[in-house]
């Protein structure tokens, strides 16, 4: 899945694309626990604080689900823990 991503982004795929369930790439790669592909878009720039879809953001996502090293890369990178949105308010919230 990695390449299907690094092809995808070679081409002209926007990172920060929104839409569908998910909103972004990367809420939707932190949802299932994949952080190789979350780290691959991060450095590709991924916004990990952008708000969208069921989740809200990255860190809302990862969490609701149980991802503890997607939540580790995400609060080491700097995301907002604060953060509102999507069905959960709160990671806190999300993780509760």
């Amino acid at each position: 899945m990695e390449q299907v991503v690094y092809g995808l982004l070679e081409k002209g795929a926007d990172v920060n694309a929104q839409g569908g369930e998910y909103g972004s790439a990367l809420q939707a790669a932190s949802s299932k626990g994949h952080e190789a592909i979350m780290k691959v878009l991060l450095e590709n720039g991924a916004d990990m604080n952008a708000q969208g879809g069921e989740y809200g953001s990255a860190l809302q996502a990862a969490s609701s689900e149980g991802h503890e090293a997607v939540v580790k890369v995400l609060l080491k990178r700097g995301a907002d823990v604060n953060a509102q949105g999507g069905g959960y308010g709160s990671a806190l919230h999300a993780a509760s």
